[in-house]
């Protein structure tokens, strides 16, 4: 959906910085607005599991089958959690379409080496994620740094997240489970922009690996990091750090985009969207993740910046069930968010800022 809101503060009081390059000034990026022009894109690809990845590579297919817009043309790519895991295939060069048939397991192009390397590599069968019994498992006490920063900076501390960066370590490898993200790894980090959000377990704080000043990490590890699920996955180790799953912060984390000289943010954010009023873990969970979102959108907006929201509605929620590890019904997230997606694209405001984003790269 698009929607417009009033200004207010985001985030952790982060101020991205570019990497080696200066940010337009406000006045010329709503000078450009006005008059139709876009020359940068950010794409926002929140969390949401195996499930959440089936929801983008839909998303994404239809941004590139009905509108020309190739996603992995971005300017800017941010990732959480299972979006960090769809951000990197888009910078190793997957195209949406080989997105979505590999997720199904459907017949690749036979141009896609990445994904055919993937497909050779065993992946290890996942236990149902069960929330309850995630919480059920115990919690460390805070450490000193993570006091000493909700005492310092207590406007931007977030105690969900803190809580979820206590619980006790999970039983699951996911490094394990990127394995074969690590057999294509090469030496560096993606040409074009590429940021990736996890948490830091010492204080809570949200790390952007990726980003210019972030801690420097292999590809596959800051991955991992990011889908880390607090006491469903161990927490993985960068450097002398331990991080957990950047959605412990936020699901989408688009405020990070600001000051980057945007003129169109895409989200797609499986963990978004119209919550219900259901009493469980789930509708609790959607509702403050759709919260977080529109939060950040106000930021964007604040900027002069454009935005796109791709999210589940109700028809989409039902199919993607409640277990987001779960493999078993991929194909009919990838079709439902497919048509879905199609007729948001179709509504007149989106599709004409979707063809300027598609424009500006063609």
């Amino acid at each position: 959906m698009v929607s417009h809101s009033a200004p207010v503060r985001t985030g952790d009081g982060e101020q991205p910085v570019g990497p080696g390059k200066a940010a337009d000034d406000l006045p010329a990026r709503r000078s450009r607005a006005r008059l139709g022009g876009v020359t940068r894109v950010g794409l926002v690809l929140g969390g949401g599991g195996v499930v959440g990845q089936a929801y983008h590579s839909g998303v994404l297919a239809v941004l590139q089958h009905d509108l020309g817009l190739d996603a992995r043309t971005a300017d800017v790519v941010v990732g959480t959690s299972a979006g960090s895991i769809t951000g990197t295939l888009l910078r190793l060069g997957v195209s949406a379409e080989d997105l979505a048939a590999w997720t199904v397991k459907a017949p690749l192009s036979g141009e896609d080496d990445v994904l055919l390397a993937m497909a050779e590599v065993p992946v290890p069968e996942l236990a149902p994620f069960r929330p309850w019994t995630l919480l059920r498992r115990p919690l460390r006490f805070p450490g000193p740094h993570m006091i000493g920063r909700a005492l310092s900076r207590p406007w931007q501390f977030r105690p969900v997240a803190a809580g979820m960066a206590l619980l006790a370590p999970g039983r699951h490898d996911v490094v394990e489970q990127l394995a074969a993200l690590r057999e294509l790894e090469q030496p560096g980090w993606p040409e074009r922009d590429l940021w990736i959000c996890a948490v830091r377990r010492r204080d809570g704080r949200r790390v952007v690996f990726g980003r210019p000043g972030a801690p420097e990490a292999s590809l596959h590890l800051a991955v991992g990091a990011s889908c880390a699920v607090p006491g469903y996955f161990a927490p993985v180790q960068v450097g002398p750090h331990t991080y957990v799953d950047g959605g412990v912060h936020s699901s989408t984390n688009a405020a990070i985009l600001r000051g980057q000289g945007l003129d169109v943010v895409i989200v797609i954010a499986p963990m978004s969207g119209p919550a219900g009023w259901q009493p469980d873990f789930f509708t609790a969970a959607r509702r403050h993740s759709e919260r977080l979102m529109q939060r950040e959108l106000r930021a964007l907006r604040n900027e002069g910046i454009r935005t796109v929201v791709f999210s589940p509605g109700p028809d989409e929620q039902r199919v993607m069930g409640t277990d987001m590890m779960s493999r078993h019904r991929l194909d009919e997230v990838v079709s439902q968010s497919f048509l879905a997606a199609g007729r948001h694209a179709a509504v007149p405001e989106v599709a004409e800022i979707l063809r300027l984003a598609a424009g500006r790269a063609s």
